[in-house]
């Protein structure tokens, strides 16, 4: 657990441990979503295209494409 305080500017500061871990720097944007319950703050890469590339290696997705759509036309059938 890390724990920060917030300024009389409402800033605060992320600790070294995550911005090294998500490679934040200085310019980047954070989104920050509320359920109600709990306060999530998500990195946004400066290249979230270039951030996405090879997330999907290893994956047989050409198969599982074919094979969901042989399963559509099994359903129309």
């Amino acid at each position: 657990m890390m724990q920060t305080s917030i300024t009389k500017r409402w800033q605060t500061v992320i600790p070294a441990p995550i911005r090294k871990r998500h490679a934040i720097r200085e310019g980047d944007y954070l989104v920050w979503l509320d359920d109600g319950e709990t306060i999530k703050v998500i990195p946004v890469p400066a290249d979230p295209i270039q951030a996405l590339r090879g997330s999907g290696r290893g994956e047989p997705l050409v198969a599982r494409l074919l094979a969901s759509r042989r399963e559509d036309r099994d359903h129309e059938q």
